[in-house]
């Protein structure tokens, strides 16, 4: 990572196991949980309705259960957009 800037190697849509009490800005928890399109077009444009919803209004996260107590995965909603091989 960039000692400057930690979210320099931080791709949206990328997933980590955190053991934080609150997490960093920019990710949320891998919960299923809703989200709209408008507000989160890269992440939407990487992941698409693949783990749920309409596609018009809103998209879905994964859902990674914990593997211990006081963990949890979470995706990244801000940094930079990835690659991606043709």
């Amino acid at each position: 990572m960039h000692p400057g800037n930690p979210e320099i190697d931080v791709y949206i849509g990328e997933i980590r196991l955190f053991s934080y009490a609150r997490l960093p800005l920019g990710w949320l928890p891998a919960d299923g949980r809703p989200l709209s399109v408008n507000h989160f077009i890269a992440l939407f444009s990487l992941i698409g309705t693949t783990y749920g919803g309409d596609g018009e209004k809103e998209f879905a996260l994964p859902t990674l259960e914990s593997p211990a107590p006081g963990l949890q995965y979470c995706i990244a909603v801000g940094g930079v957009f990835p690659r991606l091989q043709d």
